[in-house]
């Protein structure tokens, strides 16, 4: 409305500003691409309830900092790299204070927002750094507890007991891995060698520490071929890790330079979109 000079009433002028309100909220709220989605929680798109992705920052990139930081470290000392050894021994504290607390916090976070597939990965292996560094710790008695009587602690690291039961213990974290490779062919291509390195690098370890529990003449040295190779795949893993944590960061900063992850989330359709 508009008085006998043309100018424009209090009335329009609000109903100017709730247009113009609108507007904002609407363009607020737009939807981010299923491949932005993908790539920043490495999970296909879903709906929840509630606004908690807009509200809360995105927790993926603190569980992958802690994976990085566990894992790299550990592939250098399986290939030895000037001369590291003792099966990532040195790094204790990093598999509870850095990768155990950033991956179990990153998962919890993710299930907060409602992104399921990252919360089961994120707090598998963060529980799952926490009990590698609890096996590494004395004070847990995982080798002691294998000394025969009147024998020194030590003496029990090598038994036959212990590397057969840490290495079926390899075994399901790589039978778990396969499962969430097989479910990765729905987020993206870097996600998924992770998980092929991963099952790679679970099965050579579980053959590392079988082969250490066989008291056969060479089998120590075929067990640091093996060690090696476990090593070896997990690095692969990292790299792709790393890769992804860079897309990640990049994205969220909105840096004018974005490198791709290889989305997959619209070339295998979900079972729901093929119904429709």
């Amino acid at each position: 409305m508009a008085d006998e000079k043309g100018n424009r009433t209090g009335a329009d002028s609000d109903s100017d500003r709730v247009e113009a309100l609108n507007r904002f909220r609407s363009a607020a709220s737009i939807s981010m691409t299923p491949e932005l989605f993908e790539k920043l929680y490495l999970s296909p798109q879903s709906k929840v309830k509630g606004q908690l992705r807009d509200t809360f920052g995105n927790p993926t990139p603190i569980a992958l900092v802690g994976f990085l930081m566990a894992l790299t470290p550990l592939s250098c000392s399986l290939m030895g790299w000037r001369g590291a050894s003792g099966g990532g021994a040195a790094t204790i504290p990093v598999y509870f204070f850095q990768a155990g607390i950033l991956m179990t916090l990153g998962g919890l976070l993710e299930w907060i927002l409602g992104n399921s597939f990252p919360a089961v990965v994120f707090t598998s292996f963060g529980t799952f750094w926490l009990s590698y560094g609890g096996v590494l710790n004395p004070s847990f008695a995982a080798f002691s507890s294998y000394a025969k009587p009147g024998e020194d602690a030590t003496e029990g690291l090598q038994t036959t007991g212990f590397n057969a039961s840490l290495g079926f213990w390899f075994l399901f974290m790589g039978l778990l891995s396969l499962v969430f490779l097989i479910c990765s062919l729905r987020t993206n291509v870097a996600f998924f060698i992770i998980f092929l390195t991963l099952v790679i690098a679970f099965g050579l370890l579980t053959g590392a520490y079988w082969s250490m529990a066989e008291d056969f003449v060479g089998n120590a040295h075929y067990a640091n071929k093996l060690l090696i190779g476990a090593g070896a795949s997990t690095f692969v893993t990292c790299l792709a890790g790393w890769y992804i944590l860079l897309a990640i960061a990049l994205a969220i900063v909105d840096f004018p330079i974005q490198i791709p992850v290889g989305d997959l989330s619209n070339v295998i359709k979900g079972k729901s979109i093929r119904e429709r």
